[in-house]
């Protein structure tokens, strides 16, 4: 009998603020032998991002060409951002074999969740008071951007049924939330029965 795993599609979500690049980021740190996919975005780079590691940064109009010629496997437009996951880049991934993480917002998740329904979906969690702080420490969004992603946690967080796990990724315990990632990506690779992602 033959218990090589099948690669597995990752999806690490939740609301603004809660750590999702955090919690990537710490996984990369570790070496973890993942595909880390990057995002596509029209939204211009913050200070010390850089095209092709952190996002994909296009312009509006060549974003909108992407989607008109179905390039994506995902897209949105969140708190007035185009973003979206290049499908070719996944299919190659696990093509190799390797697992593949994404991060994205509920709204990416949910898409991914209608198109490979056998996709692991993670949902990272922090108490709205929180990640109104976070928010505001970050000092990347506007205070009326930041108004805006307050008013729409209930609306994220209405989305957590569709998820298979919950995360708690708690002040100053990334660490923790990171084991609990990696925990869960274990037991699924030691599933009598393995999930199988078709694209």
């Amino acid at each position: 009998m033959d218990f090589l795993p099948s690669p597995l599609l990752i999806v690490i979500s939740g609301p603004a603020g809660v750590g999702k690049d955090a919690v990537v980021a710490c996984l990369k740190e570790r070496g973890c032998p993942f595909h880390f996919v990057v995002t596509a975005t029209d939204r211009p780079p913050r200070s010390g991002e850089v095209h092709g590691r952190d996002y994909f940064f296009y312009s509006t109009a060549e974003f909108e060409r992407m989607e008109r010629e179905g390039e994506l496997l995902e897209h949105a437009v969140v708190y007035g951002q185009h973003k979206g996951i290049p499908k070719q880049q996944v299919r190659q991934a696990m093509a190799s074999g390797k697992d593949v993480v994404m991060r994205l917002d509920v709204q990416g998740a949910a898409t991914v969740r209608s198109l490979a329904p056998e996709a692991v979906l993670i949902f990272l969690y922090a108490s709205p008071e929180e990640l109104l702080q976070r928010m505001k420490r970050r000092g990347a969004d506007s205070p009326e951007q930041i108004a805006r992603r307050s008013e729409e946690l209930a609306a994220e967080m209405a989305y957590l049924d569709i998820f298979d796990y919950v995360v708690v990724n708690a002040e100053s315990k990334l660490h923790c939330a990171v084991d609990q990632v990696l925990s869960i990506i274990e037991a699924e690779h030691c599933r009598v029965h393995p999930r199988k992602v078709v694209l």
